[in-house]
């Protein structure tokens, strides 16, 4: 039996093979996006077969207890739906003071882990964002999904390949056909690839409807994710929300060359919200309509991509899942970051090095290194200008969830903003030694070209100037054009400031373009040569981006148990008469954050509501409060026990208990929430002592081994 399977198994890994064979054959002779989509997708749908059939020879991985995690970070106010006695809308949620306080934490610690690490230039940026910066970087043209309506009800909105996608699902799961099974599954692994009319064709093929109604569905048409808004009294200016946090990096690019001295490489970085109209959000802080990004943006030369750091991290063995693997059907494997630069399967030190230093963050603040993997972008989903991306995904009940971004995104961003602003976003390269370079050299004849075109004449010689330094290439064919037509013809859009000067000199076609016809008496475009003693060049950049709300939605899973995990269920008892069946989702439950992370350090509790014992209470909380460390106060009538558990539950680390002993030596009793060991101490050491657990300098073991360890209080 067991070698049927494996023989099997190992056809279909033959023919993942082959397929990831023929996918490289297709990229390397230039196939277009499309076709390698198709063929991206075919090999999805053969390694989902092979990932089914090893499934069943593998020991079944332990149910996460969903129900009982979402009853918790319901009930202690981890977070809740924003406006919720307005009935609130899908996609915005708040903070409590435990998600709030985890919240600030993460934070915290990825500003020191990163920018303080690495010297960052850290910026805060308007969040309401001109149209034109979003036009330079395609957000408004390509930043969209597909939606759909109730024919009947057009405020019923849906995203169209979620729709199409779980209908498949219910379809596979009735198996009324078994013959059109391997249908269903094709078209669910291509979904991401396909367009609008072939979403449409299958929705209307499969009968999709809408959910709640059962009604007919609109054609799929593009919806642009942004929020939309004007800007100013009269309206006259459009702008959107942000969908992203880099975009005010690249645009103040020279104001932070200038401010770190004109020299690269550099990174900048920026926490803050970001806004995306999600059609149909879901799966809680996964998918919403705003969220706290961080983003970095580092910059450097595009032949100058060694890191001096990456031996700090070239040791470190991270879970990578590279194309390779993707393509030959085998599973993610543990590779050095050193190896895997010299291998190639990483693009560039750099990139290697914020994926080491990434993976250390990630580990530090609580997610579980088995659930912690590296995925490449097969060749379909990168995009043109990339040369690599690497996202960071955790493994959760939904599934793989990608929560970083890492890319070199090349010069693609800076490039775009240039051109589309008029402005040189560049830096200079001081050359060792002088080269002679061939350029295309501007030489109008002054006078008759200042008559001709009179105050535009600054304007088209700076668009000329400008192509110089920004798209040389294009100047090439100006002359060539120039040479052969004995004219050229640019369609500009410029603008002045107050004095007439030329401020912003652009190719365009829009509202405000203005056609000019450059007869070549006039003008020369003259190839030169020259020796250039600094270059010219625009750098490129390298961006990690966290999504926090994903991030902290898997440590949170990460570190949550119940008493009952790796346990057989048990079939639930039956209800006393009158009374309401038992909730075994209520049982304790425990979040086992790092202290670093966690919403509280210690909780302070006096073991009851005695005068003297509230007053040491008090006098404990001043300790805490001197030595800036966070911290919860407990002095409820419920029980000690009961007491830790709650605590438990929110993952506050430690708990100091004032008690009796306490009113004659000012000695406590410190406990650990996941040994639930205790040791006794004195007040003022318990303070330190947390603190110092908190920060990473002592560990447990050694406050076992310097006090006595204490057995007094009833265990939770």
């Amino acid at each position: 039996m067991a070698s049927t399977a494996e023989a099997e198994i190992e056809a279909l890994r033959k023919l993942v093979v082959q397929q990831g064979d023929l996918v490289r054959d297709m990229k390397s002779k230039g196939a277009t996006k499309q076709e390698l989509a198709k063929a991206v997708a075919e090999l999805k749908l053969r390694k989902a077969a092979l990932d089914e059939k090893e499934a069943l020879l593998s020991p079944p991985e332990p149910v996460f207890n969903r129900t009982a995690f979402d009853k918790v970070m319901k009930r202690r106010f981890f977070w809740t739906p924003s406006f919720q006695i307005y009935n609130g809308v899908a996609g915005l949620y708040d903070y409590g003071p435990t998600g709030c306080a985890i919240k600030a934490n993460l934070l915290s610690l990825w500003r020191s882990h990163f920018v303080f690490e690495e010297q960052m230039l850290e910026v805060d940026c308007s969040m309401l964002t001109i149209e034109p910066v979003l036009k330079a970087s395609g957000h408004v043209a390509r930043f969209t999904d597909l939606l759909v309506s109730d024919v009947q009800d057009s405020t019923q909105c849906f995203r169209a390949d979620h729709l199409l996608e779980a209908h498949l699902e219910k379809l596979i799961a009735a198996n009324q056909d078994p013959s059109l099974l391997p249908e269903y599954q094709k078209v669910l692994t291509e979904l991401d690839n396909f367009s609008k009319e072939e979403i449409g064709g299958y929705m209307r093929k499969y009968g999709v409807r809408a959910p709640e109604t059962g009604h007919e569905l609109t054609d799929p048409v593009e919806f642009n994710l942004m929020f939309p808004t004007s800007i100013g009294p009269n309206s006259l200016i459009k702008g959107y929300l942000r969908p992203e946090t880099a975009q005010g990096i690249f645009v103040n690019f020279r104001k932070l060359l200038d401010f770190n001295n004109n020299k690269l490489p550099f990174a900048a970085a920026q926490i803050g919200s970001s806004f995306r109209n999600e059609i149909s959000p879901r799966a809680g802080l996964l998918r919403v309509r705003e969220f706290t990004m961080a983003e970095i943006e580092h910059f450097v030369h595009p032949e100058k991509k060694d890191h001096p750091k990456f031996a700090s991290v070239a040791d470190l063995g991270v879970l990578l899942y590279s194309r390779e693997d993707q393509l030959s059907g085998r599973n993610p494997s543990r590779v050095k970051l050193g190896d895997a630069i010299k291998n190639g399967t990483i693009d560039n030190q750099t990139l290697g090095y914020f994926i080491g230093r990434i993976y250390l963050f990630m580990t530090k603040i609580g997610i579980k290194d088995a659930k912690l993997r590296f995925r490449q972008h097969m060749p379909n989903e990168m995009a043109h200008y990339a040369s690599d991306c690497w996202d960071a995904e955790c493994k959760t009940s939904f599934g793989w969830v990608e929560c970083i971004g890492c890319a070199d995104r090349s010069a693609y961003d800076l490039s775009q903003h240039s051109e589309a602003s008029g402005t040189t976003l560049n830096a200079q390269l001081t050359l060792d030694t002088p080269v002679i370079e061939e350029y295309i050299d501007v030489l109008p004849d002054a006078s008759a070209f200042g008559k001709l075109f009179r105050k535009d004449a600054e304007g088209i010689l700076k668009y000329l100037r400008d192509l110089q330094v920004n798209n040389p290439c294009q100047l090439e064919e100006l002359s060539k054009k120039l040479e052969a037509d004995k004219k050229i013809n640019l369609s500009l859009i410029l603008e002045f400031n107050d004095k007439g000067k030329i401020e912003k000199a652009v190719s365009g076609d829009g509202p405000g373009s203005k056609q000019f016809e450059i007869p070549a008496n006039l003008l020369q475009l003259k190839p030169s040569k020259r020796e250039v003693f600094v270059k010219d060049y625009t750098p490129n950049v390298i961006e990690p981006s966290f999504g926090i709300g994903r991030i902290i939605y898997s440590l949170l899973e990460h570190n949550f148990s119940t008493p009952d995990d790796g346990k057989p269920q048990k079939e639930k008892a039956p209800a006393a008469k009158g009374k309401a069946p038992a909730d075994d989702d209520d049982k304790d439950c425990i979040l086992s954050l790092p202290a670093c992370i966690a919403p509280y350090k210690c909780v302070i509790l006096p073991l009851s509501n005695n005068p003297d014992l509230v007053k040491l209470a008090k006098t404990a909380a001043d300790a805490f409060n001197a030595m800036d460390v966070s911290y919860k106060v407990d002095d409820s009538s419920a029980s000690i026990g009961r007491r830790y558990a709650r605590t438990d539950e929110i993952g506050v680390p430690f708990g100091v208990t004032i008690d009796f002993d306490t009113v004659k030596n000012s000695s406590v009793t410190l406990r650990e929430r996941d040994s639930k060991g205790q040791v006794r101490l004195s007040m003022t050491e318990a303070a330190e002592t947390v603190k110092r657990l908190a920060n990473n300098t002592l560990t447990w073991a050694d406050v076992l081994a310097k006090f006595p360890k204490f057995e007094g209080q009833q265990q939770a």
